[in-house]
Formats: C-alpha cells, sequence, structure tokens
C-alpha cells in the first residue's frame, strides 16, 4: 500500500484561488519520501517480528531436547556452531534481546515518521482539500 500525493489539475484550474507553490511541492515530496520510509519500515517490523517469532520457537524446541549435554547447532553469521544447552540458551536469550530492541526502535521511528506524515496531511488538505489524495492505495 503506497500512498499517492496527487493534485488533481481539473479541480485547480475550476478554482484560482489554488496555486502550487515550491513550497507545496517540497511539502508533497516530504509527504512521499516520508511514505516511502514508512512503509519499508512496516516491512522490516514483520521480517523482525518473523525472526523474534522463530527464536521463541527454537527456545521452546530447547526444552524438549532429551540429551542435555549433546552439542546443539546454532547459526553465527552463516555457518552453524555447536554450543552446550547453557551456552545455546544463552546466545538465543541475547539474540532475543537484541530482536526486540531493534523492533522497539523500529516502532519509535515509524511513529515518529507517521507523526510527520500527518502534519503534512493536514497542511496539505487544508490547502488543496479534495484536490489531493494523500491516502493508501488498496492494493
Amino acid at each position: 500500500m503506497a500512498a499517492v500525493a496527487t493534485v488533481s489539475k481539473d479541480s485547480l484550474e475550476s478554482d484560482s484561488d489554488i496555486h502550487i507553490t515550491l513550497e507545496d511541492q517540497q511539502k508533497i515530496n516530504r509527504f512521499a519520501r516520508h511514505n516511502a520510509k514508512w512503509e519499508e519500515l512496516r516491512e522490516d517490523l514483520k521480517n523482525k517480528k518473523g525472526d523474534l517469532q522463530n527464536l521463541e520457537d527454537a527456545s521452546d524446541d530447547l526444552l524438549l531436547v532429551e540429551d542435555e549435554s549433546a552439542p546443539i547447532p546454532f547459526v553465527v553469521g552463516e555457518v552453524f556452531v555447536h554450543f552446550n544447552m547453557e551456552e545455546t540458551k544463552e546466545k538465543l536469550e541475547e539474540a532475543k534481546n537484541k530482536v526486540k530492541k531493534d523492533i522497539e526502535s523500529i516502532e519509535a521511528e515509524c511513529t515518529s515518521i507517521k507523526a510527520m506524515m500527518s502534519d503534512l496531511k493536514t497542511q496539505l488538505y487544508a490547502k488543496f482539500g479534495n484536490s489531493i489524495n494523500l491516502e493508501a492505495e488498496e492494493e
């Protein structure tokens, strides 16, 4: 879903009081950039939440391990490294904490961007009314 910032030329021509200034165009462009960034962050957030769920599933699976002395493969970069049960639990907790911090950071950035977009949307709708479309397109 991408928001589109469009100004209807026909409706602007019929209302001679509305002119698109450089400042207006910059606001429209800023809104479009923020919207693109917000969409990207939402996708990153979705991926991070999936990563967190995978880590939680791995933690749950560790509870089912019968032989606690057996080495457990753990992905580090692109290779598997074998750790004992305690080290594996520690590594999983570290990984979960990092992903949780990443999620919080992304959510905070999304909130900040959404607030800026809302402010720009208010300003642009105040000036252009129904002549501009800043709503997300349904896919």
